[in-house]
């Protein structure tokens, strides 16, 4: 594998480049941005993009990201974009009573990683957290990413879960997650606070997500694991511009919604995908079971449309990036997981 390293700053414009929807959305928006958890996987681009679709559009509005942000870079280059930037903890009571205030709220924040070795700091960053957040901006309309995860595993040759299916999250990331969004909805209830629940199911981008899980697996030569045998994958851009152009539909109650691309994946087909295009035949483990998460984004895009970036695109852009060394961020995403145990 060789080739011209590609190249990092190139691939965040490209994560944030506006579509015309997009730009039409920022023209009609009124009001301010703030992003919490701006510093996570897709916060950083969901910004950019939302200046860059704020500028395209002729509209001055303060594009707001909030975070610890632990890693100074990150900080810096948010800044660089035109984001600007105030540092909080989340869980702080004063530092959530001193945030500016906006007109529009989108909530990233929150934690997966780690839950099985500290499950009370899981529960009070996906449950505690929204309700200080959801107390302190009972006026702005409030998108929140949530996760498919809240969902049971579904028959793998269907569709996938609706929206209107029960929830029945297995372990406690995926409870927590629930609480997440129970907390969203008891405030909108009580407050009219119009809201809207992203449940996404995965974003992916050359660095990151199921499909850079699984060319990495190929690419060393160590197997793929067959236990969730179907994904749901959709391009981060797509499901930035979603969560950008959800902020008109929030309601009182919760409009909630499933993120995530059309198809139904077969990780095996996947794999094999990337064994040609990385000139590497990809080993297996396991055996596919007859059950795996899945959601039905058919809402979605009867509202937005399709994804811009198909299946394939998907897939051709991961495996050059792989192919020719590009970084990756060393956070695989266990989404073979079927006990719920992060």
């Amino acid at each position: 594998m060789s080739g011209v390293c590609p190249d990092p700053d190139r691939l965040d414009s490209d994560l944030s480049d506006p579509a015309p929807d997009d730009v039409a959305l920022m023209a009609r928006l009124e009001g301010d941005l703030l992003i919490l958890g701006v510093g996570g996987k897709m916060g950083p681009t969901l910004a950019r993009l939302a200046v860059r679709a704020s500028d395209a559009a002729g509209v001055h509005r303060h594009v707001i990201g909030v975070s610890r942000f632990g890693e100074g870079q990150v900080r810096t280059q948010l800044e660089s974009w035109g984001v600007e930037t105030v540092q909080a903890d989340l869980l702080s009571e004063d530092d959530i009573a001193a945030l500016p205030e906006a007109a529009n709220v989108i909530f990233m924040a929150g934690q997966k990683f780690g839950t099985t070795g500290s499950p009370s700091d899981t529960w009070a960053a996906n449950a505690y957290m929204p309700a200080l957040v959801a107390r302190r901006f009972p006026r702005s309309r409030i998108v929140v990413f949530s996760s498919g995860n809240v969902y049971p595993f579904t028959d793998a040759a269907g569709p996938g879960t609706r929206e209107t299916d029960p929830p029945a999250p297995v372990g406690e990331y995926a409870q927590s997650v629930l609480g997440r969004e129970r907390l969203f909805e008891h405030f909108s209830r009580r407050a009219g606070t119009p809201v809207a629940i992203v449940r996404l199911n995965y974003a992916i981008e050359p660095r990151y997500g199921v499909l850079r899980d699984i060319a990495d697996r190929v690419v060393a030569g160590r197997p793929v694991d067959l236990a969730v045998a179907r994904v749901n994958v959709i391009w981060q851009r797509d499901a930035n511009s979603i969560a950008l152009r959800l902020l008109e539909r929030c309601a009182s109650p919760p409009f909630v919604l499933n993120v995530t691309g059309r198809e139904c994946l077969s990780v095996k087909e996947l794999a094999k995908r990337f064994g040609v295009l990385l000139g590497v035949e990809p080993a297996f483990r396991g055996e596919e079971q007859r059950t795996a998460l899945l959601s039905d984004s058919s809402i979605c895009h009867s509202i937005f449309g399709p994804p811009l970036v198909t299946v394939d695109e998907m897939v051709s852009r991961v495996a050059d990036w792989v192919r020719r060394g590009g970084p990756g961020l060393g956070r695989p995403t266990h989404f073979e997981k079927r006990d719920g145990r992060f």
